[in-house]
C-alpha cells in the first residue's frame, strides 16, 4: 500500500525526484510489486506540454505549460491502470483513462508544439538509472528558482546528471519507450 498524497516526499517543481522516492518507497516497502510500476515522463522537442487539473495552476480548467512533468504508472495485472500524480488536484490515485481525459486531454485542439509525448521507464530501471543534480533549477547567478528537495542529490555510479536524457522524447535517446499520445492510450487501454 503507498502512501497518502499528503505522507509523500513531495518537493514543488522536482517532480522527477518525487516519482522516484515513491518508487523508492515502494522498493523499500513492497519489492515484489516494484515490477507493476513506471515513471512517466511527459514532454516534447518545443518542451510545452499543457497539463489540467495541476496545483500550480490558475484553476482546473486552465492547463498549466510545463517544459516536462513526471507521474508514477501502477499497471498490476489484470486491474485498471492508475496515475499517482502529486501535482494534481484530481484524486491520488486516479484510474489512468480518465487522466488522460482530463489532465492530458486530446492533442486534437492544440498546435503541433502542444502534443504530448510520453516516455515508459520500468520502475526498477528508474530507480538504477536516473540522475539529477539540479543544475536545471539553478538561475545564471547559482540562486534556486525554486528551493530544492532537502534530501541529497540523487546519482548512480556512472552519472549525476542524466536528466535530459529523460526529458527528450528522441527514439534511441535515454532509457525507457517513447510513444505519442495514441500510443500510450492504445498500449495501456484495458
Amino acid at each position: 500500500m503507498l502512501p497518502s498524497r499528503e505522507d509523500c516526499v513531495h518537493t514543488s517543481c522536482f517532480c522527477e525526484e518525487n516519482v522516484w522516492k515513491l518508487m523508492e518507497y515502494i522498493q523499500q516497502h513492497d519489492p515484489n510489486r516494484l515490477q507493476d510500476y513506471s515513471a512517466i515522463f511527459i514532454s516534447n522537442a518545443a518542451k510545452t506540454v499543457p497539463i489540467w487539473f495541476q496545483r500550480a495552476g490558475l484553476s482546473p480548467d486552465q492547463p498549466v505549460v510545463w517544459d516536462y512533468h513526471v507521474i508514477c504508472l501502477h499497471c498490476p495485472s489484470g486491474c485498471e491502470p492508475v496515475i499517482y500524480d502529486l501535482d494534481t488536484l484530481l484524486a491520488f490515485p486516479y484510474p489512468l483513462m480518465k487522466y488522460l481525459q482530463r489532465a492530458i486531454q486530446s492533442n486534437d485542439k492544440l498546435r503541433q508544439k502542444y502534443h504530448r509525448m510520453f516516455r515508459v521507464i520500468p520502475a526498477e530501471l528508474f530507480l538504477k538509472t536516473f540522475a539529477s543534480d539540479r543544475s536545471h533549477m539553478k538561475k545564471a547567478d547559482g540562486s534556486w528558482m525554486q528551493a530544492p528537495p532537502t534530501y541529497p542529490c540523487i546519482s548512480t555510479e556512472e552519472s549525476s546528471m542524466n536528466l535530459d536524457e529523460f526529458i527528450s522524447m528522441e527514439q534511441g535517446v535515454g532509457v525507457g519507450q517513447v510513444m505519442d499520445l495514441t500510443a500510450f492510450t492504445q498500449q495501456y487501454n484495458t
